[in-house]
C-alpha cells in the first residue's frame, strides 16, 4: 500500500484551515498549500473579486481543477476553500488521493471568526451579523454531509496540533515524531474515522 503523503483540510469558512495547515505542515516538516492561494496565483484575481466579477458555478469548476492539480504534490498539507468539498466529486477525490481532516467548528464560532477576520469572505460580504448568523446556520447544515465524509474529524475551536500529529501518525500518515504515538485518545477528536 502506498504511503499517504497529502493531507486535505476541509471545513466551513472560519474553521482555521489555512492556519492549521501552516502549523501542521511545520510540525510534520512538510510543505503547505492553500487552494485559494493557488487559484489566485493561477488566475491573477482574488477569490472575492472573482465571485464579484463572474459567477459561483464558474468559480467552483475552476476551483475543482485547481484542487485536482495537487495530485502530483507530495509531503504536503493542503488547506481547501470552505466549499471545495461540496462540489462535483471533490470530497471523494480527496479521500482517494490523500487523507482528509474535517475541521469542525460550531456555526456561532464560525460567525464570530468571519466577523473579526481581516480576510474577506465572498459568501459573507454585505451581511449584517444577524443575517450572517442565519445564513451560516443554514449554509453550514447544507455542507455538513460533505465535510462528514472526511476520514478524521477534529474540533477546530480547541485544536491541539501535537495531538493531531499523534493521531495522524497512528493512522499511518507523516513521520513518526516520537515513540509515544499510541497515547490515549484525545477529547479533541470525534470518533467518526
Amino acid at each position: 500500500m502506498k504511503a499517504v503523503n497529502r493531507i486535505y483540510l476541509v471545513g466551513y469558512m472560519g474553521a482555521g484551515k489555512s492556519t492549521t495547515a501552516r502549523r501542521l505542515a511545520n510540525r510534520l516538516g512538510w510543505e503547505v498549500v492553500d487552494t485559494d492561494d493557488m487559484f489566485e496565483e493561477k488566475y491573477k484575481i482574488s477569490v472575492n473579486d472573482f465571485f464579484n466579477k463572474y459567477d459561483e458555478p464558474l468559480y467552483r469548476k475552476l476551483e475543482s481543477e485547481v484542487l485536482k492539480s495537487t495530485e502530483g504534490l507530495e509531503n504536503v498539507v493542503i488547506a481547501t476553500g470552505g466549499g471545495t468539498a461540496c462540489y462535483f466529486d471533490n470530497m471523494e477525490w480527496m479521500n482517494v488521493h490523500g487523507f482528509t481532516v474535517f475541521m469542525r467548528i460550531s456555526p456561532q464560532a464560525a460567525v464570530d471568526r468571519v466577523i473579526h477576520s481581516r480576510h474577506k469572505r465572498p459568501l459573507a460580504e454585505g451581511k449584517s451579523e444577524e443575517e450572517l448568523t442565519e445564513f451560516v446556520q443554514q449554509h453550514y447544515a447544507e455542507r455538513l454531509p460533505f465535510y462528514e465524509q472526511a476520514r478524521l474529524t477534529v474540533k477546530s475551536e480547541d485544536l491541539d496540533i501535537d495531538s493531531l500529529v499523534i493521531r495522524l501518525v497512528a493512522e499511518g500518515i507523516g513521520p513518526v515524531p516520537c515513540p509515544e504515538v499510541a497515547g490515549p485518545a484525545s477529547p479533541i477528536f470525534d470518533n467518526n474515522s
